[in-house]
C-alpha cells in the first residue's frame, strides 16, 4: 500500500462522523439512491515526526512550523511537538498510552509561523500532532548546521508523516560515508519493519534488516553499512512495515563532502520529476531503480529556464529490474538552474529516482539530495525560509502554469506578502528572491498554490554559507494533503434494518 492510499484511509476514518451524514437528493431512473460527486474537506488531524538532528556538540538546530489558513477548517485548533524521550515517563508497554509532557513547540493560530531552537548533540526526536484549524497543510522543518566533522554543513528535512512503505534511491555504504535510516513510531503499539538494500547487481541480502522492532513512541537509527556485505557506492533502500507504521528518513554524512537528509522519493512511476538543480552545481549524480520484474528504458531531459533539452552523452538510461543504476551527469546545468525529467523511452515501467547534488570545489564541497517528487497539487508549503538564502524552483513539465507564492508572517514578526508567477511549459523557473514578509523578523514559510494551467513541481534551496563552505539543503514541494476527496452520500436508514 503506498503513502497516498494509507493517508486517504486515515483521513476518511477521521472524517467518517461528518461524511456519514452528508446528504444529496439525486436518484437514478429506477428510483434508487445514487452517490453524487465527491467533495473536498479539510483533514482534522495531522501527525509529523522529526528525527534526531545530530550527534555533534557543534550542532545548531532550528525548527519552523506553519499551517496555512484553509477554508472550512474552522477557527480553533492546536499543534505541538513533544520530545519522544518524554512521551513515556515509565517503561512502555504494548498498547499503553504515554503520559503527555511539556511540548517543545506549540502553535495555536493558522497562518502564523512559530519557531524554536536547540544546541548540541542532545536534541531529541520530536513527535508532532496538529488538530482542527492547524491540521490542514501543517508543515515543520528542522535545519541543522555545524562546521566540522563528518557530514559538516547544512542538513535540513521536512518532518514527515508516518506510513508503511518508503523508497530511498541514493543511499550508500561507501568508505567515508555514513548513512543512517531513522525509524520513528508515533503509535501506542510496536511496529515491525523490514529494510532491504538493492545494489548494481540486485538485492544485498542481510538478515539484520528483517523484522526490526520499533517500540511505541520511540525511534531507532540503523547504520546501513551493518546491513550490507560490502561497500556499495550507490544503493536503493526499501523500507516496509509488516505491522504498525513509522516515519522514515535517511541522514547521510560524508567525511569530505558534507551531507544532508535524504527524504523518501515519490512512489514508483513511469515518469519522474526531480526539480531544482542549483545553477552552480559542480556535480550531479542520478540514481534510479526499477522495483518490478521488467527493465526500464528512460529518456533523460533537462528542463532549463528556456526550454527542455537532452543532455549530451546522457540521452537515455537503462535500469535493469531489481538493480540500482547510477550515472554521473557532471556540471549538468552549465550555470543555469534546471530540473531533471525522466520518461519512458519504450514501454512504461515504474521507477524511483533521486539526485545527489554537489556545490563547491576541493575541500569546500557540500552535498544535498533531490528525490523525485509529486506535483504541488492543490497547495504545498516549505518552512524555514530566511531573509536571504532561499531560492524557489518551479518546473512545468508539460503545459504552462500560473502559480501564487505567499510568504507567511515571520516567527518573530512581519506581515504576509504574495506574488504570482508564470512557469512556461517545459521550463524551470528559478526565483532567486522569493517573496519576503514585510518587516520580517525570524524565519517564515512559503506556500505555493497553482492558479491555472498544467502541473507544477517544485523545490526550495536554503543556502547557509559558512567559512567558505557553500552549505545548503534542498526540500521538495509535494501537495500538502490538507484536504481529501470524500464522496457525498444520501442517508439510507435501511442499513439499520440489517
Amino acid at each position: 500500500m503506498n503513502r497516498a492510499t494509507q493517508s486517504l484511509i486515515a483521513v476518511v476514518v477521521v472524517l467518517g462522523a461528518v461524511t456519514g451524514y452528508a446528504a444529496s437528493s439525486g436518484t437514478d431512473g429506477a428510483g434508487e439512491d445514487r452517490v453524487t460527486a465527491a467533495t473536498r474537506l479539510p483533514v482534522e488531524r495531522t501527525s509529523l515526526l522529526c528525527p534526531a538532528p545530530s550527534a555533534s556538540d557543534l550542532a545548531e538546530t532550528s525548527y519552523t512550523a506553519f499551517s496555512p489558513r484553509t477554508s472550512g477548517a474552522g477557527k480553533t485548533g492546536k499543534a505541538e511537538l513533544v520530545p519522544v524521550t518524554k512521551q513515556l515517563t515509565d517503561a512502555p508497554q504494548e498498547g499503553a498510552k504515554g503520559k503527555h509532557a511539556k511540548p517543545f513547540l506549540t502553535q495555536e493560530t493558522a497562518g502564523e509561523a512559530v519557531g524554536g531552537e536547540e544546541s548540541g548533540g542532545e536534541a531529541p526526536v520530536l513527535i508532532g500532532t496538529a488538530e482542527g484549524a492547524l491540521a490542514p497543510g501543517w508543515t515543520v522543518q528542522q535545519t541543522t548546521t555545524y562546521s566540522a566533522g563528518s557530514g559538516r554543513g547544512a542538513q535540513g528535512t521536512n518532518c514527515t508523516a508516518p506510513d508503511t512503505d518508503f523508497w530511498f534511491p541514493g543511499t550508500s555504504t561507501a568508505k567515508g560515508r555514513s548513512d543512517y535510516i531513522h525509524l520513528t513510531n508515533p503509535d501506542d503499539s510496536a511496529a515491525v519493519v523490514d529494510v532491504e538494500l538493492f545494489g548494481p547487481d540486485g538485492e544485498v541480502t542481510s538478515p539484520v534488516g528483517e523484522a526490526i522492532q520499533v517500540q511505541p513512541h520511540s525511534s531507532v537509527p540503523v547504520l546501513l553499512s551493518t546491513l550490507a556485505d560490502k561497500a556499495y557506492t550507490n544503493l536503493t533502500m526499501h523500507v516496509s512495515a509488516r505491522s504498525g507504521r513509522v516515519a522514515a528518513a535517511v541522514q547521510s554524512s560524508d567525511d569530505k563532502l558534507g551531507g544532508d537528509w535524504l527524504p523518501a522519493a515519490a512512489d514508483p512511476s513511469p515518469v519522474a520529476v526531480l526539480p531544482g538543480i542549483p545553477k552552480d552545481a559542480t556535480s550531479v549524480r542520478l540514481i534510479a531503480f526499477a522495483p518490478g520484474s521488467a527493465d526500464a528504458d528512460l529518456k533523460v531531459r533537462l528542463a532549463s529556464p528556456t526550454g527542455t533539452i537532452t543532455p549530451a552523452g546522457h540521452e537515455d538510461l537503462h535500469v535493469k529490474a531489481g538493480m540500482t543504476a547510477a550515472v554521473d551527469l557532471g556540471d549538468l546545468t552549465k550555470g543555469e538552474a534546471g530540473s531533471l525529467l525522466l520518461s519512458p523511452a519504450d514501454e512504461p515501467v515504474p521507477v524511483v529516482a533521486a539526485l545527489r547534488v554537489t556545490r563547491g570545489k576541493g575541500g569546500a564541497q557540500e552535498t544535498a539530495f533531490i528525490p523525485a517528487t509529486d506535483p504541488v497539487g492543490a497547495r504545498a508549503t516549505v518552512a524555514d525560509n530566511r531573509a536571504k538564502g532561499s531560492t524557489l524552483s518551479l518546473v512545468a513539465p508539460d503545459k504552462t502554469a500560473k502559480v501564487k507564492v505567499t510568504a507567511s508572517s515571520g516567527t518573530e514578526g512581519g506581515s504576509p506578502v504574495a506574488k504570482t508567477y508564470t512557469v512556461k511549459g517545459g521550463t524551470t523557473l528559478e526565483i532567486a528572491h522569493p517573496p519576503v514578509p514585510s518587516g520580517l523578523k525570524g524565519a517564515y514559510a512559503l506556500t505555493v498554490e497553482p492558479v491555472s494551467g498544467g502541473e507544477v513541481h517544485g523545490s526550495r534551496m536554503l543556502a547557509l554559507p559558512e567559512d567558505g563552505i557553500p552549505m545548503f539543503t534542498v526540500q521538495t514541494l509535494p501537495d500538502d494533503r490538507g484536504t481529501v476527496a470524500v464522496p457525498r452520500a444520501k442517508r439510507d436508514l435501511r442499513v439499520l434494518e440489517k
